[in-house]
């Protein structure tokens, strides 16, 4: 609270500093709270700290015999407990100082270890909400303490006095706000009936609503977490389970995990999310803190790769963050997040041996989530590498089906170079895998590791063109004068003309060509442009060294068979360009600029060409 003015001291003595409380609130408003609701959250807290003190003056009494009662009106809310109390110096060291590091302060923390936050700032939340709170307290520690009145002002002023017993006859605390006009979205009865649901459905101590209405007032927490239920049978704790999920997130879960660390005080359930989310998109989880909802959003409690579930947590010794809205990052948070990402990977080894069908369903949407971790995790690798699917020259498929046809299995580096070679490429036997996808280039140079009788290689060009079939010598020497002049037209692309066979007959062309190669050649020529001299020389020598792509043209299709019979030079070159043309783009790759212009000329050539013969 804002101190009273300090006379003017001697030069070089101590001063102490000024609060200015409305400057803390708007502090607190803007930058430590994510939204005035938490006014709320912070009351409901400090009940739950008292009823647990109490508790632990009376260990005999009841889990049900102390409460906490809302009551909302759209005038006032208040929040009534019947935790341990506060006397007046209690009032004074707790309620009216900010910060003050003081003996009893630190003796109290020291013990607050079963309380979910610290004695400090957290009242003064309600002055997002309201100028004035009002705090009536009677202590459970001394048998005939007075009432104590605590009024705690914006502008950073308090009273404090005593009561007649009868004031309180109980112990506990009772603190009533009167909303400010603009408060109305987080004060009406309505919603502060939503927020106590919302923030503490999973309390341990009973928690019960009042609208002002006359009517009973509505239980807040009526029943204790579902997974510390007892159910009948384990389908109806199952069904259970999934239907409290599909309340929480709005979904239905493929299955629900049980989450039970007894070292931390954790429990909950994991729920596998029914369809597939983006690799890396992680979602937030809804983590408790002794009951109290301390974020929705807490990504930090699994590792990145289990973002196939969203998570319900109850956790004893998680420590939160300032604001109470977060977790604090710290070997605890660490050690729990590798313990729960063990009890996920147990559950998909106990799928994969006891649930076929839900291990297909849960592969079919989630494969890319289990890649991922197959690539970090040898017995997941093992477990499942076999299961999961592939994009490959004989469909989708597991590599254990596709291992049964093929024992030398060729993996390519990027989508597009599996679209070029796939259709050629099966055709002529070969098994080939499509590994431009994120982790499959990877898990499947580990096959061998699961199947040590498969081999795994790179497809490259020349492993592809060495199984297309070479024409006959007189056919070869029939094309030359063609191939020369195709060769000639498409330097400028770095490209190579060959003619083979290859099914099917109905492609004309194939272009084998890689990013890295093209990356290359580029890279050559941007430096041979900008270097002269004797650096221009060797630059281009090495160019030459580079990597080049590769028009293969199709001697079994009937428009390369009458392409490589054309004796009219410029007619020639126009239509080796037209069927670079359309390789380049049946390989689906993004075509350069000076690609897209020779389609474009290309096309009007032979059509110009077309209407001349016509004529």
């Amino acid at each position: 609270m804002t101190l009273p003015h300090t006379p003017a001291s001697p030069a070089g003595a101590d001063r102490t500093f000024q609060v200015d409380l409305r400057g803390l609130v708007d502090l607190l408003s803007h930058h430590l709270y994510s939204s005035p609701r938490v006014y709320l959250r912070e009351l409901l807290q400090n009940a739950v700290d008292a009823l647990t003190a109490r508790h632990g003056l009376e260990p005999g009494a009841p889990a049900d015999a102390f409460g906490i009662r809302l009551y909302a009106d759209g005038s006032v809310v208040r929040v009534e407990d019947d935790g341990v109390g506060l006397t007046e110096a209690d009032v004074h060291t707790f309620l009216a100082t900010i910060g003050r590091s003081s003996k009893r302060a630190e003796q109290v923390a020291e013990q607050r270890a079963d309380f979910i936050g610290q004695f400090g700032i957290g009242l003064l939340s309600c002055f997002l909400v309201a100028d004035e709170i009002h705090v009536v307290s009677r202590s459970a520690r001394t048998p005939d303490a007075p009432a104590v009145e605590w009024r705690g002002r914006g502008d950073g002023s308090y009273t404090v006095r005593t009561l007649p017993a009868a004031a309180r006859p109980r112990p506990g605390t009772t603190v009533t706000l009167t909303p400010r006009a603009d408060a109305g979205e987080w004060t009406r009865p309505a919603q502060v009936h939503a927020l106590a649901r919302h923030f503490g459905s999973l309390l341990r101590h009973p928690v019960t609503f009042d609208d002002g209405t006359g009517g009973p007032g509505a239980a807040v927490n009526p029943e204790p977490a579902p997974w510390a239920r007892t159910y009948p049978t384990p389908g109806a704790r199952s069904r259970a389970l999934a239907a409290y999920g599909e309340e929480v997130f709005g979904f239905t879960p493929l299955d629900t995990i049980d989450l039970d660390l007894p070292a931390v005080g954790l429990k909950g359930i994991a729920c596998v999310l029914p369809d597939a989310v983006p690799a890396g998109r992680r979602h937030g989880h809804r983590v408790h803190v002794k009951g109290m909802l301390l974020s929705e959003q807490a990504e930090e409690i699994l590792p990145e790769w289990a973002f196939f579930v969203r998570c319900v947590l109850d956790a004893e010794s998680l420590r939160p963050t300032a604001s109470r809205e977060s977790l604090y990052e710290d070997d605890t948070l660490a050690a729990v997040r590798d313990a729960l990402a063990e009890r996920l990977r147990a559950w998909i080894a106990r799928t994969a041996a006891s649930d076929p069908d839900l291990l297909g369903r849960f592969l079919q949407t989630h494969h890319l989530a289990v890649k991922s971790l197959a690539v970090h995790d040898d017995e997941i690798l093992r477990m499942l590498l076999p299961w999961l699917p592939f994009e490959t020259t004989d469909g989708h498929a597991t590599l254990d089906e596709f291992a049964r046809t093929h024992r030398t299995v060729l993996v390519t580096a990027s989508v597009e170079e599996f679209r070029q070679v796939a259709a050629i490429a099966a055709a002529a036997g070969l098994g080939v895998v499509n590994g431009g996808y994120t982790y499959d280039r990877e898990l499947v140079h580990r096959l061998p590791e699961i199947r040590p009788e498969v081999s795994v290689a790179d497809l490259d060009p020349g492993t592809l063109t060495a199984h297309l079939d070479p024409v006959d010598r007189e056919t070869e020497l029939a094309a030359a004068a063609y191939l020369a002049l195709a060769r000639d037209a498409l330097a400028v692309f770095d490209c190579d003309v060959a003619l083979r066979t290859f099914q099917p007959a109905s492609a004309p062309a194939l272009l084998l060509d890689s990013r890295e190669a093209r990356h290359e050649r580029t890279r050559s020529q941007l430096a041979r442009e900008q270097q002269g001299g004797v650096w221009g020389d060797i630059l281009g020598h090495l160019r030459q060294e580079a990597p080049r792509a590769q028009l293969i043209l199709n001697q079994l299709n009937p428009l390369v068979r009458t392409a490589v019979t054309i004796d009219e030079p410029e007619l020639a070159r126009t239509s080796a360009e037209a069927l670079y043309g359309q390789a380049a783009m049946l390989s689906r790759r993004p075509l350069r600029p000076a690609e897209s212009s020779l389609i474009n000329r290309s096309f009007l050539d032979l059509l110009a060409h077309a209407l001349r013969k016509d004529s």
